[in-house]
């Protein structure tokens, strides 16, 4: 009997304490512990919540944790309830006091709320910095989670360098990035500009409390990992099936095409980067374009790339090296381009030569903050299903989507240079290939998941 009752008072002891750890960041009645920063939109108190309200002709405004934080699991409720309305949540954010011309600026990872019809939600933006990280095209499912007009619950956890979020309980977006480990929460009214029909529109927060203590929080194995850690798997990723098709160090699993080994010259592989050089933009005249040893046939591939000012290069998919043809081998192509400076973009029909297009068929549609700057690193994503459907992605952000093989798809080709390339692109499998251009182009963590 003595033996139950000291289990159950554990038992109690143990809730108690886990009830204990949870601190709340809102008392529900006053700002006590915030500060703002940046824009002068209004905060107030009605009814047990912050309200954050436009106001015009002022930047973002963020109401700020007077403390920071490392790792935690953040939960609050969140009401958006107009469409047009914009917010988001900081977290392991930072105040640049230089920036905008002395005025200053909020920086850092932002858990979106967006109210509406894109519903990224639960995505993952860096504000002031980056821009999207975890736009919510790399998980469509998570879109369905937001209610519009209700109060929407949210999660942010971050450990180390993941950080993961979730939408009313639905798994949202998974990040792996060491930008910043540490750093205050804030709250969000989006900038309305100098629109007065915006000004005096709310968001509300409430129940806004943090934990310092806590497990990690399983996430289901198809939910895309966003891995900024160069060459480098997570675990999640290598129990779902991710393999790394570049190790970083040497030329392992590559080839040249139609050669035996790899390129003795034209290519450079040094600090976990493998880099075409330049050859004043001739194609295929130096190194040559390489392959990969393997084939493949449904996949999902992720690349990292870099180019140089004016630089043009591709990933190519499908390549069966067969035609032995003088020039770049031939093969589906997610076309690397400096849109603004290589006269490819303005050739081919409607920007079907452009960046992150299927080269010469079927024009990427890039919202203007889909491209990081020349010499900084962009995110590539291609995904061939088993049903031949397949899809471009540009920094995590669905730029185009086509079916190999179907009538839409042949007429495209009868109409480009490859139609004289019998039944183009519909290999059952093919090389994977890094193009030499002639421009010098980097890449790193290329890897690879084979779907079933």
């Amino acid at each position: 009997m003595s033996f139950a009752l000291g289990f159950l008072f554990l038992l109690s002891f143990h809730a108690k304490a886990q009830k204990k750890s949870w601190n709340n960041l809102f008392d529900g009645k006053t700002l006590n512990g915030w500060k703002q920063m940046g824009g002068k939109a209004k905060y107030e108190i009605e009814k047990g919540a912050i309200a954050g309200i436009t106001v015009p002709s002022t930047p973002n405004s963020f109401l700020v944790t007077e403390k920071e934080y490392e790792d935690f699991i953040l939960e609050l409720d969140v009401l958006i309830p107009d469409t047009t309305t914009n917010s988001g949540i900081q977290f392991r954010s930072h105040f640049n006091p230089e920036a905008n011309n002395g005025q200053g600026r909020v920086y850092g990872f932002q858990y979106e709320l967006d109210g509406s019809s894109r519903a990224w939600t639960g995505g993952i933006y860096d504000e002031g910095r980056r821009g999207w990280l975890y736009p919510l095209d790399l998980n469509p499912a998570a879109k369905k989670a937001y209610r519009r007009g209700v109060f929407n619950h949210v999660k942010i956890e971050c450990r180390g360098n993941t950080i993961k979020t979730w939408v009313n309980g639905i798994p949202a977006s998974y990040l792996v990035d060491t930008a910043d480990t540490k750093g205050f929460i804030a709250l969000q009214v989006h900038s309305i500009g100098n629109d007065e029909k915006k000004a005096g529109k709310k968001i509300y927060w409430k129940n806004i409390r943090i934990t310092e203590n806590f497990k990690d929080s399983p996430f289901p194995a198809g939910v895309y990992v966003l891995n900024y850690s160069p060459n480098v798997l997570t675990e999640s990723e290598k129990q779902n099936g991710w393999k790394l098709l570049f190790n970083g160090v040497n030329a392992e699993g590559w080839k040249g095409a139609y050669k035996p080994g790899f390129p003795e010259k034209g290519w450079k592989i040094e600090n976990g980067i493998i880099t075409v050089l330049s050859s004043q933009g001739q194609e295929s005249t130096n190194g040559g374009d390489i392959v990969t040893v393997d084939q493949f046939s449904a996949f999902d591939l992720s690349f990292d790339f870099k180019l140089t000012t004016g630089a043009n290069s591709g990933v190519k998919y499908f390549v069966t090296l067969s035609e032995n043809n003088t020039g770049s081998a031939i093969g589906l192509e997610y076309q690397v381009l400096d849109d603004k400076v290589h006269p490819d973009a303005k050739k081919g029909v409607d920007g079907n030569r452009t960046l992150a297009s299927l080269y010469d068929l079927i024009t990427a549609k890039k919202p203007g903050n889909a491209l990081h700057a020349i010499g900084e690193w962009n995110k590539g994503r291609i995904i061939v299903y088993p049903d031949n459907r397949v899809e471009h992605y540009l920094n995590g952000q669905k730029v185009l989507e086509y079916v190999r093989g179907s009538e839409a798809y042949r007429t495209l080709v009868a109409a480009s240079k490859y139609q004289k390339w019998p039944n183009f692109g519909e290999a059952e499998q093919g090389h994977l290939l890094l193009q030499d251009h002639g421009d010098e182009v980097s890449f790193r963590s290329i890897k690879i998941k084979e779907l079933k």
